[in-house]
């Protein structure tokens, strides 16, 4: 029960509001110096951190608000009032607002607040895996909508029959990368297959990779003679908007064996610099990937794309169920977690990787 004084415990002692109020007030007279633009990459700075600050004390305002409301409404319940629904949806509010706050807490790591580029690729399974790639791909162009964050997909491979092959895309605002990361590895659908005429039930995987978009200030030193630059036709529906030259641009780094490509723009020019920022990001989560390797962070996530390896299970037959295997967090509503309600899944991800404490019982009690 929330009592008296709860509401300044709750935000200002936890969220540290004084000390960010304090910060936003010494970047207030930092931004109003004369001098404060000549320096773009600091200015830069100081205005993300500012916007971040705002955004706290900000959400700290919103859950004081909250906080009197429920107290309010709890003393007219006291009172005899009925005040059921309302109090119901008030507490749900104040929960989803406190995770929110908790998220940014959590998400500390050296790139968290960066971009987020993301790779699907299906599974062995033909087209019952190429389609469940597709519907992986949007799940996360939904949740990026839900978040207000921008998607662009920079290549796309469809699959002969049904789905894609393989599908890259950036989703471009703050933190995506962060709250993503938990996304990395198998994905596992259990359901009964559109595309089987006896419906019989079908397993597919599909494999998540994420990496944090990497800028100018993270110096990646890639060399001319390093690169293999081809261009080819990007492949399209045909008709009168058939692209007729050779725009789209293949990248491969020589020394480290990795693709990139993108064929989304008509200008040869923009995929080529679209193609460089997927491998500036490639190469420095490469690198890191080597550093952390004692460490198995990442690349420990790449397993095979098959039974046994996954990290979450979508299961539509024979009950509707999905549950993440590290949390152990189930959610019933499975059409809402596929419209792209991702939240309470990367919520639980981001507390079990910092506290290791999971939701649920422990069981595991899918079908294979």
């Amino acid at each position: 029960m929330l009592r008296s004084g709860s509401k300044r415990l709750l935000c200002g002692a936890i969220f540290d509001a004084p000390g960010k109020k304090s910060r936003l007030e010494e970047l207030e007279g930092e931004i109003s110096a004369p001098d404060f633009w000549n320096s773009p990459e600091r200015s830069q700075k100081v205005m993300q951190e500012r916007k971040r600050l705002e955004e706290a004390v900000t959400s700290d305002k919103r859950i004081g608000s909250l906080t009197s409301d429920v107290e309010t409404l709890l003393d007219l319940g006291r009172e005899g009032e009925d005040v059921g629904a309302e109090l119901a949806s008030e507490l749900k509010t104040f929960r989803e607002q406190l995770e929110h706050l908790q998220d940014q807490m959590l998400l500390s790591g050296e790139n968290d607040q960066r971009s987020a580029l993301v790779n699907i690729h299906p599974g062995a399974g033909g087209t019952e895996s190429q389609d469940w790639a597709e519907m992986l791909l949007r799940m996360y162009l939904r949740w990026a909508e839900r978040k207000g964050f921008e998607a662009v997909i920079t290549d796309r491979l469809d699959g002969e029959g049904a789905g894609i092959k393989s599908v890259t895309f950036e989703i471009n605002g703050e933190d995506a990368y962060g709250l993503l990361q938990g996304e990395i590895g198998v994905h596992r659908l259990v359901r009964i297959s559109p595309f089987d005429s006896n419906a019989r039930r079908h397993t597919s995987f599909a494999s998540v990779f994420i990496y944090p978009q990497v800028d100018d200030e993270i110096k990646i030193d890639i060399k001319p003679d390093d690169l293999r630059v081809d261009t080819f036709r990007a492949s399209g529906a045909g008709g009168q908007h058939v692209n007729r030259t050779d725009s789209a641009i293949r990248i491969t780094h020589l020394p480290t064996g990795i693709v990139v490509q993108c064929q989304n723009e008509r200008s040869q020019h923009k995929n080529r610099a679209s193609a460089l920022k997927q491998l500036r990001a490639r190469l420095w989560e490469h690198e890191m990937a080597k550093r952390r390797a004692e460490e198995q962070k990442l690349e420990d996530s790449k397993l095979d794309i098959n039974f046994g390896s996954q990290i979450r299970s979508y299961v539509l037959a024979p009950y509707r169920l999905i549950k993440d295997h590290r949390t152990k967090l189930a959610i019933g509503d499975v059409d809402r977690v596929l419209e792209g309600d991702l939240d309470p899944l990367l919520h639980a991800y981001l507390v079990w990787k910092k506290t290791g404490k999971t939701a649920g019982d422990g069981k595991d009690d899918l079908p294979e």
